[in-house]
């Protein structure tokens, strides 16, 4: 989806990924499970790492830290859009930022963050971004008018 064709809440999100919401995902209260929010937040996160060729098997990255707050129940049938972004980019890690729009409320209907953390190809030591990797990445976020804290 090109970004002019975002909602404006979503304007300030260099990736989107677009989720169905799936029937067997509902709770007893029928609304959307709360966990499957964090496998969307995943699945997100994968678009981004991969719109920045981060994601080819060769890096190794954990989830060192994640949150969401629900705003309002989300229902079956409907599909979300997740903006995600850099928040902070720091020397091993990245914060990342999660807005979930409801097409068929028209809003913002959930938020979460998580920390990822850049680990060497043993995953016990922690390992910095590149010089080049930083510079795709704000490059990225700069396309949209959004600049992360370093």
């Amino acid at each position: 989806m090109p970004t002019d064709s975002y909602p404006a809440d979503l304007a300030h999100y260099p990736v989107m990924h677009t989720q169905p919401i799936h029937w067997g995902e509902m709770d007893a209260f029928n609304h959307l499970n709360n966990v499957v929010f964090y496998r969307y937040a995943e699945s997100a996160r994968i678009a981004y790492l991969q719109t920045l060729g981060m994601f080819d098997g060769n890096m190794v990255t954990v989830l060192a830290q994640s949150s969401c707050q629900y705003l309002r129940p989300v229902f079956y049938p409907d599909t979300l859009l997740l903006g995600v972004r850099c928040q902070r980019l720091g020397t091993t890690s990245i914060v990342m930022e999660y807005s979930y729009y409801s097409c068929a409320q028209q809003t913002i209907v959930a938020t979460a963050e998580a920390v990822i953390v850049r680990l060497d190809s043993d995953g016990k030591t922690k390992l910095p971004w590149t010089k080049e990797e930083r510079i795709r990445l704000l490059a990225l976020e700069q396309k949209v008018g959004h600049t992360p804290q370093l």
